[in-house]
């Protein structure tokens, strides 16, 4: 029954480590690095994420400052970003490229907040499908009598315990995330 607590917990941790990194990759008025995770650049014919081909800073809270290791992979970064569907057009200087963040409309900020609470909802539905897994194991259990029936009820308890510490997670990491977006 335990291996089946600590899978159950896996599971659910790995759901809440993807709603964080996907929480990352959401503009929220801030420069923030993890918006170009998901851009890949053509770099002699292999697709590769900005951040192994050059340096990302944030010199001010607007401003995302790319310098990449190999200049020729300039002109090959900007392409990819003004490709991409971040919209935002990167200031070349010849050595750097600068993302500005312009400051989000109230409108956005609240189209933001309905994705992430989306996001959020989809997360808990996740985490449901991996309770209702776990407790049909324990069924399979107490089928094949490897546990008795007050095991099976003392197992629910505990997956449905389990459950509901992880559903509060994906509220907090949702509820940072929502006053993230609404802050000016």
């Amino acid at each position: 029954m335990e291996t089946v607590f600590a899978h159950t917990r896996e599971k659910m941790s790995k759901t809440i480590a993807a709603l964080r990194s996907e929480f990352n990759s959401i503009r929220a008025g801030r420069a923030n690095a993890a918006v170009l995770d998901p851009i890949r650049v053509d770099y002699w014919g292999v697709p590769t994420p900005i951040n192994q081909m050059a340096a990302v800073s944030v010199p001010e809270a607007r401003i995302l400052m790319i310098q990449p290791w190999d200049k020729s992979a300039l002109k090959l970064i900007e392409k990819a970003i003004q490709a991409s569907d971040l919209g935002i057009n990167p200031q070349n200087d010849g050595s750097v490229l600068r993302l500005t963040f312009p400051p989000l409309t109230e409108e956005r900020r609240k189209q933001l907040v309905k994705e992430v609470k989306a996001t959020a909802e989809g997360s808990k539905v996740a985490i449901r499908n991996i309770r209702r897994e776990a407790i049909e194991k324990l069924k399979a259990m107490k089928k094949a009598s490897e546990i008795t029936e007050d095991d099976l009820k003392d197992g629910e308890a505990e997956i449905q315990k389990i459950t509901d510490e992880f559903i509060k997670q994906v509220d907090a990491v949702s509820a940072a995330k929502e006053e993230e977006i609404l802050a000016i």
